[in-house]
């Protein structure tokens, strides 16, 4: 009797199922991610040759930035719509109804003085008494 012998069969991977997985992992992470956009505003603080250079605070300490356009940030988290109603809403979110919190208004020197005024009475309104607006100090040979 002649047997004949089975040749081995050879191995083989097939990667078409393990390209559908991969393929569906980098979609499913794509969709699930969120991107977050930071902004910044752009300032250029008004001069002032008069004032006092602030004690720097440890502590937790609000910070209100106007942008020359009149865009409004509270702690680098851009407001949607500067109006007095989501600025009063905001503050009260950051300061979490601590109205004993320090709050800095830094504006940028050709900001609309409506701007600065709106965010001093929002602040007021919720009753924020330790309110500090910022300049940046006036070169030696600018004096005007």
């Amino acid at each position: 009797m002649n047997f004949r012998r089975k040749k081995a069969d050879e191995a083989s991977v097939n990667l078409t199922p393990l390209i559908d997985v991969v393929f569906l992992l980098l979609i499913f992470f794509m969709v699930s991610t969120t991107f977050t956009r930071e902004t910044q505003l752009k300032l250029d603080l008004p001069q002032a040759a008069s004032g006092e250079q602030a004690e720097s605070t440890a502590g937790q300490q609000i910070e209100l930035v106007i942008s020359a356009s009149g865009d409004i940030a509270i702690n680098a988290k851009a407001l949607a719509a500067p109006s007095v109603d989501t600025l009063k809403t905001a503050l009260q979110r950051e300061s979490a109804g601590d109205t004993e919190l320090p709050l800095i208004i830094t504006a940028d020197a050709q900001t609309p003085h409506q701007a600065v005024i709106m965010a001093m009475d929002a602040a007021g309104q919720l009753g924020f008494t330790r309110l500090r607006l910022t300049t940046s100090e006036m070169e030696a040979g600018d004096s005007q």
